[in-house]
């Protein structure tokens, strides 16, 4: 697998050298990220070791001592998450890699999981514990403080901290995305990852308390003149603590739900989407991006639900399945040569029948004719091809394929035949013809217009054969082409005297249904090999 395809969109949000970086380490990317991400928390921890330096008066060989101790405690750290991210980027690191074969749904997981982890790991390993103490001893007796510096030192510690590994969570976010917009082209839309991540509302909490504690500290060291030491540190801290949970608290709240309220709104309306609610709308409540985004959701829901209409009216007017098709393949159904079973039924009479009954009762004895017969072909697989007047014509095996096309074409024949046999098409009779051969299946058309159609002489055959039933008084003729594919289900036939056909130079054999058979006992009742209903 591996980073081998151009990015459509991740020139528009990522960087170019995190890009390039990306395209070069290949399978080393996302260590690479994450050990760049945490090393960059050393100049976070030099910053804090300045920031004591506004409050204590610290000498130039102190301040190098104090960053030294603080960069090392930080190397353990790294070095602990290099061996803990090691095994959990193993999945992605093999997709990576050229030739990789990896899952791209562990692959994925994997690269978006990767900063919570790194934060989740940061508390869980204690290092906040071990190192914030180990330093604040160090501190203490080097600039000889006094023991009431500890309870003063190490929550600030822990801010300055958890502000850092707050930052290199970001960064490392940041840093794997141009891997997850590749790996998104390999994600199957059905896959059901399980990411560990952080909700947008608790970030905005958690950023805005860190950054609210770091700059009261740093902004009141500024402040006061000198070196007013470690007393005005600890009050600093506290009016922060103060500021942070109360106006900053109340502030980062609002905020959170100004952003995340519209995104849970746009979340549980694509759920209903999903379920197939497509008459749901979101209110357009702001004139931000949430505002612009949720129009844009409006538009698609609205753009779906035209195209679902569509597509239903598109149904009623050829077969449901070659809707569904068209649909998902596209118009684009190329010839090809198939071995399928074509049924052609005729109504009898109905030249008598046009003659004596206005047209809207014709229309309408048709109507409930082909209520009753369409159902029947769709049920056994067949496609209900053509509607010639007061004629049908259905294939079995195009477009969906069945090797036992000319079992579910004949008895999709004898249970119509049945059907209208016991009133089903009120006074109308019919006759059915079934043949098999090879056609040539695709959509034929032009200027805007196509159909899908099946051509060739069994096509052909087919339509002869149904005009036979009149000279042998039958319901159901089929051919010696179909009677050769049947299965052992439909073994009792009885053969007619071969007739010319129309266009055809030798007579073809023909067969009926046994005379002393109840036609209902040569059908199942369901699909072949399905049982009865």
């Amino acid at each position: 697998m591996g980073p081998k395809r151009p990015l459509a969109g991740a020139r528009l949000v990522m960087p170019g050298l995190l890009e390039r970086a990306y395209r070069r380490l290949g399978g080393r990317y996302p260590m690479a990220v994450l050990l760049v991400a945490v090393r960059l928390e050393h100049v976070l921890v030099v910053v804090g070791v300045a920031v004591l330096a506004l409050y204590v008066r610290i000498s130039l060989l102190e301040f190098a001592l104090l960053s030294l101790a603080a960069v090392v405690g930080q190397e353990f750290y790294i070095a602990f998450t290099r061996r803990y991210f090691r095994a959990r980027l193993a999945p992605l690191v093999e997709w990576l890699e050229p030739g990789g074969n990896g899952s791209a749904t562990s692959a994925w997981e994997a690269a978006a999981s990767m900063p919570f982890e790194l934060l989740r790991l940061w508390w869980r390993g204690g290092y906040p514990v071990l190192a914030g103490m180990g330093w604040c001893l160090f501190a203490v007796w080097l600039l000889r403080l006094p023991g009431w510096a500890i309870p003063v030192l190490f929550p600030i510690i822990q801010v300055l901290l958890a502000y850092a590994n707050g930052v290199a969570c970001f960064i490392v976010e940041r840093g794997m995305q141009p891997v997850l917009d590749d790996l998104a082209g390999d994600l199957s839309e059905e896959a059901e990852v399980d990411a560990i991540g952080l909700p947008l509302g608790r970030r905005l909490l958690l950023a805005l308390g860190a950054l609210t504690l770091t700059v009261g500290v740093v902004v009141a060291g500024f402040v006061e003149p000198g070196h007013p030491g470690l007393g005005a540190m600890a009050v600093a801290a506290l009016i922060s603590v103060g500021v942070t949970l109360t106006v900053a608290l109340a502030f980062a709240l609002l905020l959170a739900t100004s952003v995340v309220a519209p995104i849970r709104r746009l979340q549980a309306a694509t759920g209903r989407v999903a379920r197939g609610d497509l008459a749901v709308r979101v209110p357009v409540s702001g004139s931000d991006e949430t505002g612009v985004l949720t129009q844009a959701f409006n538009r698609m829901v609205s753009g779906l639900e035209e195209r679902e209409r569509l597509r239903d009216a598109f149904g009623t007017f050829v077969d449901p399945d070659l809707a569904d098709r068209v649909a998902r393949d596209g118009t684009d159904l190329r010839g090809e040569e198939l071995d399928v079973s074509v049924m052609f039924m005729d109504v009898r009479g109905f030249t008598s029948l046009s003659e004596t009954a206005d047209a809207q009762e014709v229309v309408g004895h048709l109507n409930r004719l082909y209520d009753v017969v369409v159902p029947v072909i769709i049920r056994h697989g067949g496609h209900a091809n053509k509607f010639i007047g007061d004629g049908l014509l259905a294939v079995f095996g195009a477009p969906e394929r069945h090797a036992d096309h000319a079992d579910r074409a004949v008895a999709a024949a004898l249970e119509i035949a049945a059907a209208v046999n016991d009133g089903a098409g009120g006074s109308l009779r019919v006759g059915l013809g079934v043949n098999s051969g090879t056609v040539v299946v695709g959509t034929i058309g032009g200027g805007g217009r196509l159909d899908f159609t099946v051509i060739g002489d069994a096509v052909n055959t087919a339509a002869r054969v149904e005009s036979a039933t009149r000279q042998t008084g039958d319901d159901v003729l089929i051919t010696s082409e179909t009677r050769h594919r049947l299965s052992a289900a439909h073994a009792t036939w009885d053969e007619r005297p071969p007739i010319p056909l129309k266009g055809k130079r030798n007579a073809v054999e023909l067969y009926a249904p046994a005379r002393e058979r109840d036609p209902q006992l040569a059908y199942s009742g369901g699909a072949p090999g399905t049982g009865s209903e």
